[in-house]
C-alpha cells in the first residue's frame, strides 16, 4: 500500500478510536449524573436557558425550529437522510463510505435509545412537539452530530466541518426552543453521536483508506507513476 503508508492507517485507526470512545464515555457520564444526582430535577442551566427561551418564542423562529424537528427526526430524518446518502455514495463508488455512514447511523441511534430507555429523565413541561419517553441524550442532536462527523470522515474538508458544526448547533437549538430538551440533553446528544460516528470510523479505517486511495488516483490520473501528464 504505497500510496497510504500502513503507519497511516494506524493513526486512522487510532485517533477516532480514542476521541470517539472519549466522547461517548462522557455522554454517559452526564447520563448517569443526571440520573444518579438529579432524578427528573435540572441543572441551574438547563432551567435558566429554558425559561429565556419560553419568553422569547416568536413565529419565525418557531417556524424554523419546527421544520428542524421534522428534518431530524421521524421517517425523514432516520431513514430517508441515511438512506439518501448512501445512496449518493453508491453513485460515486464508494461503498465501503456508504457502508460506514449507515452503520455511524445504526450505532448512533442504539447507542442514543439504550441512553434514553435507562436515563428516562423527565422533558421540560413547556414542550410544543410530540416526543417519545426520554429526555436524555437528544436524538434529534445526536443524528445531526453522527451525520456531521461522518460526512467529515469521508470528506475531510473544512467546509465540511463548518457545516455541520452549524448544522448540530442549529439542531440543538431548535430543540430547546420548542421545549423538547433541556440543553444539558443536546450536549448528551453531541457528544454520544459525534463519538459513534468516530468509534465506527475506527472499525472502517482500513477500508475506507484503500477505497480513498483509489479514488485520489481516479481524480488525478496525470499524477500515477509512470504517466508523464499532460504536456
Amino acid at each position: 500500500m504505497k500510496d497510504h503508508p500502513e503507519s497511516d492507517v494506524r493513526v486512522a485507526y487510532r485517533r477516532p478510536l480514542w476521541i470517539g470512545t472519549a466522547a461517548v464515555v462522557a455522554g454517559v457520564i452526564l447520563g448517569v449524573g443526571i440520573l444518579v444526582g438529579l432524578g427528573n430535577a435540572t441543572f441551574g442551566f438547563d432551567a435558566a436557558w429554558q425559561d429565556l427561551l419560553s419568553a422569547s418564542r416568536g413565529p419565525a423562529m418557531l417556524a424554523f425550529s419546527y421544520a428542524l424537528d421534522w428534518i431530524g427526526g421521524g421517517w425523514f430524518g432516520v431513514f430517508a437522510v441515511p438512506i439518501g446518502v448512501a445512496i449518493i455514495l453508491l453513485i460515486m463508488r464508494r461503498p465501503w463510505g456508504a457502508g460506514f455512514f449507515l452503520a455511524a447511523e445504526i450505532v448512533s441511534v442504539l447507542v442514543v435509545q439504550l441512553l434514553k430507555q435507562t436515563i428516562g429523565r423527565a422533558r421540560p413541561e413547556d414542550i410544543l412537539v410530540h416526543a417519545d419517553v426520554g429526555s436524555f441524550p437528544s436524538g434529534h442532536v445526536g443524528n445531526a452530530a453522527t451525520i456531521a462527523v461522518a460526512l467529515f470522515v469521508l470528506f475531510p474538508k473544512v467546509w465540511v466541518a463548518v457545516g455541520g458544526a452549524v448544522w448540530t448547533l442549529a439542531m440543538a437549538f431548535s430543540r430547546t426552543y420548542l421545549g423538547a430538551h433541556w440543553i444539558s440533553d443536546t450536549i448528551g446528544g453531541a457528544l454520544v453521536g459525534a463519538g459513534a460516528a468516530l468509534l465506527v470510523a475506527a472499525a472502517f479505517a482500513k477500508p475506507l483508506a484503500r477505497e480513498e486511495v483509489r479514488h485520489g488516483a481516479k481524480r488525478a490520473p496525470e499524477a500515477a507513476p509512470g504517466n508523464p501528464g499532460p504536456s
